[in-house]
């Protein structure tokens, strides 16, 4: 340890786990100027701590490295996070419906209620969706968009009215409008194959306002700090124009008021265009450009429309078009041959193989030499392509999409391929990098513990078992695909990820032990301090007065501010209950709730 003087902050009466080999324990840690300067025991770093530092007793609690996000919507999700309702973590669906009833009611015109993903009708006791009558009844007036998934969404009948679907509205390619028996539009919009028909729809309503995105993006951040986060690579988004959407998280950058560090990738907006968008990208900005809270990163996830395999498994695998090759092709020479890091977007291995194709035959003209690039997902990746892109230099970043929609899965391909979808412990064997993420706000809820939990118990929200013994993950592992391991995927693995000597100074103390809760109880877990760059950006609890000042929610009647986000707690309660009643399976509700 080097002798250090006039720390920052010191955190001293902790068990840090620092994720560094060589140290892995730590009770201490001083913090000057952004990095970690001292971590060892406590005599050590007090000693050697500068008498101006900031101290901080940790009360013997547990520490992490503060987590990271490898794929998540940030940007996309910042600017909307205020005007939505989050089921995220809800334990009943009739709590989810009372929830809506009553923004209903205080939601102003022109606005909507939006259940824009993050929850599964698994993790709800009734084990069921909502049905477009109760979505009706509780909110007859304010118009409400539920999306499900990437599989479909859900519309009151004033929700149709703001968006103008009619029994004249064609369907789109690759979505459909269900009708009744009139030709009427009944609310339901199913993906088949693709998403685009909820994602045109859902960007039909009214946006908030330049200030309130601000407040939005803050608070969402917020919301990612109480967990723990600190750090997330922002995968793009459709419907999100660069640089017009990034207008926001640029002015909150260039204010300080980031904190959550991000590192983001630019995804191509124009089918057929995808080429240009990448050649005008490349003369005007370069991965790496801005600092160590908001930088590029590369491209992606997107990088040709014709590549994209989505995910929804309640429909069949979708085969890519003939001409995604040609494009994809075009697109990673440009990328390879300008140096940009990429990333895309697979979930089947077919897909995968097809893909893996067009960069084997890039590199041969075009050496990959070292770039980094990455597989989004890649649920059912076979060994054999885990070794192809083990021989190309990629990674592949995981995500706990398959704790939402596992279900889906297992119905459709069987316990044998959902024991091992993804086959994280292969990737590991293999020597890939692989970090873990989220995936949010759409699919998935953006609370990383869910992930962890997923991780080491096999798990979904809805406790039905996944993956199977050999596949899961121990706790030591899980935890560092989510610091240590997601350095990598952003060119940042000497930076970030450890508490260590020369690190980023980003930290968070839990509010139980990760290490000794039972399994269904990780997904609990919240952060009661996180630190980022030695500044305090979320306390709570027994460190409460160290929190940050309060910020007020703008517009006022944003649903974060009466329900708050990832609602803690009441699926490992629910899942505790479970436990209890072995009778309740999938798909049957339990007789012994109570609502």
């Amino acid at each position: 340890m080097t002798a250090t003087t006039d720390a920052d902050l010191l955190l001293f009466n902790g068990r840090i786990t620092t994720m560094d080999p060589r140290a892995p324990e730590a009770s201490a840690a001083a913090i000057r100027d952004g990095r970690f300067v001292a971590v060892g025991d406590d005599a050590d770093v007090l000693a050697r701590a500068g008498a101006s530092a900031r101290k901080i007793d940790l009360r013997g609690r547990r520490a992490i490295p503060g987590l990271i996000d490898s794929h998540l919507h940030l940007i996309r999700g910042g600017l909307t996070y205020n005007s939505e309702l989050r089921w995220d973590g809800v334990a009943s669906l009739a709590e989810a419906l009372r929830r809506l009833r009553a923004q209903a009611q205080i939601t102003p015109p022109p606005q909507w209620v939006r259940v824009v993903g993050g929850w599964s009708e698994f993790q709800f006791a009734e084990r069921r969706m909502p049905t477009l009558d109760e979505l009706n009844a509780a909110a007859p007036d304010t118009p409400v968009f539920v999306l499900h998934l990437y599989s479909q969404a859900l519309l009151n009948r004033a929700a149709l009215r703001a968006v103008g679907y009619t029994r004249d509205t064609p369907d789109p390619p690759g979505g459909v409008i269900q009708r009744d028996r009139h030709g009427e539009p009944t609310g339901l919009l199913v993906a088949k194959p693709n998403a685009w028909i909820l994602y045109a729809t859902l960007a039909k309503g009214p946006r908030l306002s330049p200030d309130e995105q601000r407040n939005s993006t803050r608070h969402f951040m917020r919301e990612l700090n109480r967990l723990g986060i600190t750090g997330a690579i922002d995968a793009g988004g459709g419907f999100q124009q660069y640089p017009e959407h990034y207008q926001i998280i640029e002015e909150l950058a260039a204010a300080k008021q980031l904190t959550v560090r991000l590192a983001y990738n630019l995804f191509t907006q124009r089918p057929g265009q995808e080429l240009d968008d990448f050649r005008q990208w490349s003369q005007t900005v370069s991965p790496g450009r801005g600092d160590e809270f908001y930088r590029l990163n590369g491209a992606g996830e997107m990088l040709v429309y014709s590549a994209a395999d989505f995910e929804d498994f309640l429909e069949p695998r979708p085969d890519l078009p003939p001409q995604m090759e040609a494009q994809l092709e075009a697109v990673v020479e440009h990328l390879v041959a300008h140096r940009w890091p990429f990333r895309l977007h697979a979930t089947y291995d077919e897909s995968i193989t097809r893909m893996l194709d067009v960069f084997e035959a890039v590199n041969r003209r075009v050496p990959f030499a070292g770039l980094r690039w990455f597989f989004d997902h890649a649920e059912t990746v076979s060994a054999r392509n885990i070794d192809r892109i083990a021989g190309l230099g990629g990674g592949i970043a995981i995500q706990h999409r398959m704790a939402y929609q596992g279900e889906h899965f297992l119905h459709r391909y069987g316990p044998e391929a959902a024991g091992d979808a993804p086959p994280v412990r292969r990737m590991l064997a293999a020597g890939i990098p692989v970090g873990g993420g989220t995936d949010a706000t759409r699919v998935a809820s953006y609370n990383p513990w869910v992930g962890l939990g997923w991780l080491v118990s096999g798990r979904s929200v809805g406790g039905t078992e996944l993956l199977g013994p050999g596949a899961r993950l121990s706790r030591e592992q899980a935890l560092r695909l989510y610091t240590a391991g997601n350095g990598w995927f952003s060119g940042e693995d000497g930076q970030r990820g450890l508490v260590a000597e020369g690190r980023l100074g980003d930290l968070a103390v839990l509010s139980d032990d990760y290490f000794a809760v039972p399994e269904a109880e990780i997904r609990d877990l919240t952060s009661v301090l996180t630190v980022v760059g030695g500044d305090v950006v979320h306390a709570s609890g027994d460190f409460g007065g160290l929190a940050p000042p309060p910020l007020p929610f703008s517009p006022e009647w944003a649903p974060p501010a009466r329900y708050g986000g990832y609602d803690p707690g009441v699926v490992a309660r629910a899942l505790r209950h479970r436990a209890h009643h072995p009778h309740h399976h999938v798909g049957l509700a339990c007789p012994c709730a109570v609502f």
